[in-house]
């Protein structure tokens, strides 16, 4: 061995990898890059029903991955994601955009809710107290089962008619702004009137000539009304964000 070899010291064998670069687009170590930061913001800015919703995303994430994929050749990745975010629009640009959609998927889903629901416990309270036990019940209960039946069908028609508008309708038609909007408070006023129906079919099962079957409707009632509350509280909450015209 020379003395040259011997100054050199001990073979440290191939180089370790360096890792990737500075404009890998996968941040800092292996922190998230700035697509994933993009899509959980424009995740976070949204609201709707949860399938819609990530329908959404996930085509945002295909667009803005196939985007850094056309400039990859040109840009490092990271600066190619940031190239693609760019020609996409910030999350403030695009959000309400994709909100409007959701917004109106939000007001089909309570409106079908109220359109299925109610129709179906409108049969079963006239069965209960005007054909099967209406004879039982005293006359102050069954007036104010026939102004709730009364009220039960108006909401049902307005969820029909809404979803005749945000669907066959709005291939012709654009949706009214205001329609979302309409839609949850129909859904508000379907729920009070379950609530209150529940509440009345609880109080007066005992004079029915079949408990049982008021207590079971009573609690199919109450069902129903947690289920159509909070569709229609989804829906409020929707209808008072900021939209946009079409999504993106």
């Amino acid at each position: 061995m020379t003395a040259l070899e011997r100054s050199a010291g001990p073979d440290p064998g191939p180089d370790p990898d360096p890792g990737p670069g500075p404009g890998s687009g996968s941040g800092s170590g292996s922190g998230p890059g700035p697509i994933d930061e993009y899509v959980a913001a424009l995740a976070a800015a949204l609201h709707g029903p949860a399938r819609a919703k990530a329908r959404m995303v996930t085509e945002a994430r295909d667009a803005l991955t196939d985007g850094a994929a056309d400039f990859a050749p040109h840009l490092g990745p990271g600066d190619a994601a940031r190239r693609a975010i760019d020609d996409f629009g910030s999350v403030e640009e695009v959000a309400p955009a994709f909100q409007r959609e959701l917004t109106i998927a939000q007001a089909r889903h309570t409106a079908r809710a109220v359109a299925l629901t109610v129709p179906f416990l409108m049969v079963c309270w006239y069965w209960t107290t005007a054909v099967g036990q209406g004879r039982h019940l005293p006359h102050h209960a069954q007036v104010l089962a026939a102004h709730l039946g009364g009220i039960a069908a108006a909401v049902a028609l307005l969820a029909a008619a809404s979803l005749a508008a945000t669907g066959v309708l709005a291939r012709r038609l654009p949706v009214p702004d205001r329609l979302p909007l309409m839609v949850a408070w129909t859904g508000t006023t379907a729920g009070t009137t379950l609530g209150i129906s529940a509440l009345t079919l609880t109080a007066v099962s005992a004079l029915a000539g079949n408990w049982l079957i008021s207590g079971l409707l009573g609690a199919l009632t109450v069902v129903s009304h947690a289920r159509v509350a909070a569709s229609a509280r989804a829906c409020r909450q929707c209808a008072r964000l900021p939209v946009g015209r079409s999504a993106i």
